[in-house]
């Protein structure tokens, strides 16, 4: 988990919040929240999949250093078996915003349900199109995400993480086939669970 913050003053803090990593078959699933500095705007914010890694990654940088506060965090795949993916998505938001540096005032998130947390929150759908702070969170939860799945592409390199993500692609099913699954598999998902199926 990682945080950051600094400016706060007497504003009224609205956190956009928004998350990364929910169709992937291994690997968590990350979020993120970032509370806007209103004097210092961020041209270019818009969903993160409209965006190339590169602009993610530059973007990412200047999200980090003029927001009042960001924060990411995450759930494990041991969570997401555990609680499924939506509520595990929903836990790794409440996380997020919990960590900011300042406490908001009020929460939007991406999508049509809402994470636990104790700010009046409004679901947006299609919110990480439509709203600058769900946007700068899309992209801080990309960015982190994609890096936390480089780092296990390091430890399981037979899977090829570090190109699809853990996306269900042809050659991460493939591979999934020839070597079974891997300690970070999310053994709730189909194509994971019958690939154990078979192995028994």
């Amino acid at each position: 988990m990682q945080q950051h913050g600094n400016r706060g003053g007497g504003l009224e803090l609205v956190a956009g919040v928004d998350e990364a990593g929910r169709g992937p078959l291994a690997g968590p699933v990350v979020a993120a929240a970032v509370i806007l500095d209103a004097s210092r705007p961020i041209p270019g914010l818009k969903d993160s999949k409209q965006l190339s890694p590169v602009q993610r990654g530059t973007l990412a940088v200047v999200i980090r250093e003029r927001s009042l506060a960001w924060a990411v965090a995450w759930a494990d795949h041991q969570e997401i078996d555990r609680l499924n993916i939506l509520q595990a998505s929903l836990l790794a938001m409440a996380r997020a915003v919990v960590a900011l540096s300042l406490e908001p005032h009020a929460v939007l998130v991406d999508g049509n349900r809402s994470p636990p947390v104790k700010q009046p929150v409004t679901a947006i759908v299609k919110g990480d199109s439509k709203v600058p702070a769900i946007s700068a969170a899309s992209i801080l939860a990309k960015v982190e995400r994609d890096a936390a799945m480089c780092r296990l592409d390091a430890l399981y390199p037979a899977y090829g993480f570090a190109v699809h993500k853990g996306y269900p692609t042809p050659a991460h099913l493939a591979a999934l086939d020839a070597h079974g699954a891997c300690p970070v598999h999310r053994r709730s998902f189909a194509p994971v669970r019958l690939c154990l199926e078979k192995s028994a």
